[in-house]
């Protein structure tokens, strides 16, 4: 008996059941297709990776006692997972399902894991990493959440994909070789030594300063050693034997700035990656020695101001502060990928009990060295940070007054050269309106961001604890209403007296002329009744309430001495520096100030103890002490 049946007529019905294994009934169909029933036999689920994930492998030289694995996201999200994970991970191809997936895992991972087991890792650790794509889900692109860096690049622009990236890298991979490297940085040891030892470097500077269209030139080779700067990251990744991704522009902080995607160099050694986080410093290097080279060739000295603003671009990208080439070359040498990551734990593993015992575990699981390394970056950086934060909040009134006041000349004096037909001047005041609307635009940025952390964490600690929250509460307000106290009643430094630019390239329009000095404020004497009622005649009523701003006339030598200054007098406001300078004093005369009519020469005297008859009766009069509270009134 075959499985058609014994006679032609079962040969085309495909409908009617025929006799399968054990008796249950299958039709033809299901037979010939191979689609037979499975009875009692769940189906296992088959993983599949997220869209966009790559798998780099171990990070080579890392910090950790444990050995870690990094995968980077299609997002751009670098992930650190365990070797566990990784190998499932590795594993998971979208055609095998979990128990053939769990053989392969055991038999790389050297112990034995059941399909439960895979399941486990998958729904548990790699779905809400984003590593994998949930069970249900048709697309492969996954939300998962990302690390909210504060000091991070935002807004991120494409300039350069991953294939033009590469041909670059390629192109100038040969800079990095250690012969080159040693010629081009002994060339730039001559260049500096010629240039501040012999020839100047501030001269060039002030040419360019002098000349609108020569600022707009430096401008733009200042933007181009940028993008070579990036060039430098991607080709020393190259060299290295990693794989550089795309160069692209975003805002860091308060500035535009570029960005190089070397996530790749994670898998080759310290080494790579050390000299990947130079490349972009040693190309300032390459390119300033460029720009000197032009200058011998052409003689102008544009070129040299370039040298010049190169030096700074590089102290400024060896700061270990924010997240620039000094913060990835210290994390490297650490053997740790995000030191900003490591400030919260370093800090509670100090805190006892339960969350300190679990930050000392993670602590414990960095190596001695490298615990050593961030310990010391975050007791500098932690107390530095605090301290900015609070002078910028402390001088906020100032920092706010004086930005609006300087972006308002600004504009209105680029405005006015465009109106003029000044146009090279005109667009130098652009570039200083964009360096003014970044560093303003930042600090709206990090304050909000700032405060929205704070709140988040704080509403996260105090979540089930109504009292702690009311406690916390008070204290904000009290802070803040202390905070706003100091900024209105004037106890915050006053903003900066305007000044004349010292760039009057970058503000056209704006006066280079001094502003007149302010006038400087004299301290009065302390007066009492007696000497009041002594100094002002009985005749002289009318003029009492000039007592609180001018000084009594007198006609003695006694009484010119009591109306002089002495050194216990406070004054009741700050004194100004005399538009003579620091150490010049300016003299309180006795008399009375003359009047814009009055001729000069001397005043009339009066007598104290013979005041001038009078027939109006008397009248009270009020005079101002020194320290600004009004006197007793005298009969």
């Amino acid at each position: 008996m075959t499985a058609l049946g014994d006679g032609p007529a079962l040969l085309y019905d495909t409908g009617s059941p025929v006799p399968g294994p054990g008796g249950i009934p299958v039709t033809y169909e299901q037979f010939a297709t191979g689609s037979l029933p499975v009875v009692g036999v769940e189906a296992l689920p088959v993983p599949r990776l997220s869209s966009g994930l790559k798998l780099h492998g171990e990070y080579q030289g890392s910090g950790f006692t444990e050995p870690k694995y990094i995968a980077r996201r299609g997002d751009g999200q670098v992930v650190q997972l365990s070797r566990l994970l990784y190998l499932v991970a590795s594993a998971i191809d979208g055609v095998n399902d979990i128990e053939t997936i769990s053989h392969r895992v055991s038999a790389r991972y050297g112990r034995e894991l059941s399909a439960d087991n895979v399941r486990f890792l998958v729904e548990e650790k790699l779905d809400p990493l984003g590593v994998t794509v949930p069970e249900g889900k048709e697309e492969d692109e996954v939300s998962a959440p990302r690390s909210d860096l504060l000091l991070a690049l935002k807004g991120h622009r494409i300039i350069f994909n991953e294939r033009r990236s590469g041909r670059i890298a390629r192109s100038l991979a040969w800079l990095h070789r250690p012969t080159v490297v040693v010629l081009m940085l002994a060339a730039a040891v001559a260049m500096d030594v010629w240039l501040f030892g012999f020839f100047g470097a501030v001269e060039p500077v002030l040419q360019v300063l002098d000349q609108p269209v020569l600022m707009l030139v430096v401008f733009a080779l200042t933007v181009a050693s940028l993008v070579f700067h990036e060039f430098g990251h991607a080709s020393a990744c190259r060299y290295g034997g990693a794989r550089p991704g795309c160069i692209g522009c975003g805002l860091f902080l308060i500035w535009p700035s570029m960005y190089t995607d070397v996530t790749d160099i994670y898998r080759i050694g310290r080494a790579g990656r050390l000299r990947t986080d130079l490349g972009g410093v040693y190309f300032n290097v390459v390119f300033m020695l460029g720009m000197a080279g032009a200058y011998f060739a052409t003689g102008q000295q544009f070129f040299l101001a370039t040298v010049y603003l190169g030096h700074f671009e590089i102290l400024e990208q060896l700061m270990p502060a924010v997240r620039l080439d000094g913060y990835y070359i210290l994390g490297d040498l650490a053997g740790v990928p995000d030191l900003y990551g490591k400030i919260k734990p370093i800090l509670l593993s100090t805190v006892p009990g339960r969350r300190g015992k679990a930050a000392r575990a993670e602590v414990v699981g960095l190596k001695k060295s490298s615990r050593t390394i961030i310990t010391t970056w975050v007791l500098t950086m932690v107390p530095l940070l605090i301290g900015e934060l609070g002078y910028a909040l402390w001088n906020l009134p100032r920092i706010v007054a004086t930005m609006v006041r300087s972006l308002t000349d600004q504009v209105v004096g680029t405005g006015d050269a465009f109106a003029g037909g000044q146009i090279a001047a005109a667009l130098m005041g652009v570039i200083g309106c964009f360096m003014l609307l970044c560093p303003m635009a930042g600090v709206v940025y990090l304050s909000l961001k700032m405060g929205g952390r704070v709140f988040r964490a704080a509403k996260r600690s105090t979540a089930d604890k109504p009292r702690l929250r009311v406690a916390l509460c008070a204290l904000a307000l009290l802070g803040l209403g202390s905070l706003s106290y100091a900024w209105v009643s004037g106890v915050t430094p006053e903003p900066l007296p305007k000044r004349p630019p010292i760039a009057p390239i970058l503000q056209p329009g704006v006066s280079t002329a001094e502003p007149p000095a302010r006038p400087a404020t004299a301290p009065r004497p302390r007066t009492s009744p007696s000497d009041t009622s002594a100094a002002l005649p009985s005749g002289a009523a009318s003029s009492g309430s000039m007592a609180a701003t001018a000084p009594s006339a007198s006609a003695s030598p006694s009484a010119d001495a009591s109306a002089s200054t002495s050194p216990g007098a406070s004054p009741s406001t700050k004194p100004t520096t005399p538009a003579g300078g620091p150490g010049a004093t300016r003299s309180v005369s006795a008399g009375p100030p003359a009047g814009p009519s009055e001729p000069p020469g001397p005043s009339p005297s009066v007598s104290s103890s013979a005041p001038a008859p009078s027939t109006d009766p008397p009248t009270p009069t009020e005079s101002v002490s020194a320290t600004g509270a009004p006197s007793p009134a005298t009969p």
